[in-house]
């Protein structure tokens, strides 16, 4: 395969928005590029890189926005190394890679041979899938709303709280994650007389919704508040649209991956973060 780098969005959107549609564990990446299209990031700068293949058709996309992870879709491992060299030379400083598993681990192993640095896994989820809503086995008392600006400081608290608890880049970062959601209307909250759970939602790319984060403070869980919030917001998206929604669970919570499959989810698939560990 050989690897292009481009500086040019539009050029790497012309190229790779038919791959990143195609499928849905391309959901990430095509919603950070309808994000970066759409300007809602500000003072972004990503890196773009596209694998075209023998007959020169597209058939790899990666994409970092700093200081998040890099973003890519599948590779085959032999193709790793070259991507990787390619990679360094333009963001030397990439910090973790976020793909299916067997691309992660390729390509932070080809990091690691490359860079005489190490890497570790710090994140296994399961994707999931819904086309029909459940309703919840105990429906929690309370309602879906839209999250307020006047809100903002508790939905940076909260969101904090996800990012420390789930493991996840973000939690420095909360502030502005929270402006730009709430700036797009991507907040929601579910209220039982005053806030009790966050949820986000991304917006619809290739008839696909993601939801996520979904968090709730230790204070009201084991309430089912959070199932009811995700099928409040799946049904939502369905009636505005959507062909489907997706979500992402950690492995490590047995708790999320049973709650989600009772309202419709089906895991379809796996999703790992590889941290990379520079030598000293």
């Amino acid at each position: 395969m050989r690897f292009v780098l481009t500086t040019n969005l539009q050029e790497f959107a012309e190229r790779t928005q038919g791959l990143l549609a195609e499928r849905i564990e391309c959901n990430v990446q095509a919603t950070v590029l309808e994000n970066l299209l759409a300007s809602r990031f500000a003072d972004a700068r990503p890196v773009l890189v596209y694998g075209l293949g023998s007959d020169g058709d597209v058939r790899f996309a990666a994409l970092r926005t700093p200081p998040w992870p890099l973003l890519v879709t599948e590779l085959e491992p032999w193709d790793a190394a070259s991507f990787v060299a390619a990679w360094l030379d333009a963001d030397p400083e990439v910090p973790a890679v976020s793909a299916v598993p067997e691309t992660a681990k390729s390509i932070a192993a080809a990091w690691s041979e490359l860079t005489g640095g190490s890497s570790r896994c710090r994140l296994r989820e399961a994707m999931h899938v819904l086309d029909r809503v459940d309703d919840p086995l105990r429906s929690a008392p309370g309602d879906l709303r839209a999250a307020r600006r006047d809100e903002r400081e508790l939905l940076i608290e909260w969101m904090r709280g996800f990012a420390e608890e789930s493991g996840v880049i973000g939690g420095d970062h909360a502030p502005e994650i929270v402006d730009a959601q709430l700036a797009g209307g991507r907040l929601f909250l579910w209220d039982d007389r005053g806030a009790v759970s966050l949820l986000g939602m991304s917006p619809a790319v290739s008839g696909v919704v993601r939801i996520g984060p979904v968090y709730t403070p230790p204070e009201h869980r084991r309430r089912g508040y959070a199932t009811s919030m995700v099928a409040a917001a799946s049904r939502r998206a369905l009636a505005d649209g959507a062909a489907r929604c997706m979500l992402y669970t950690d492995l490590a919570n047995p708790t999320s991956n049973k709650i989600y499959a009772e309202i419709g989810y089906r895991r379809i698939g796996d999703w790992e973060e590889h941290a990379f560990e520079r030598a000293v």
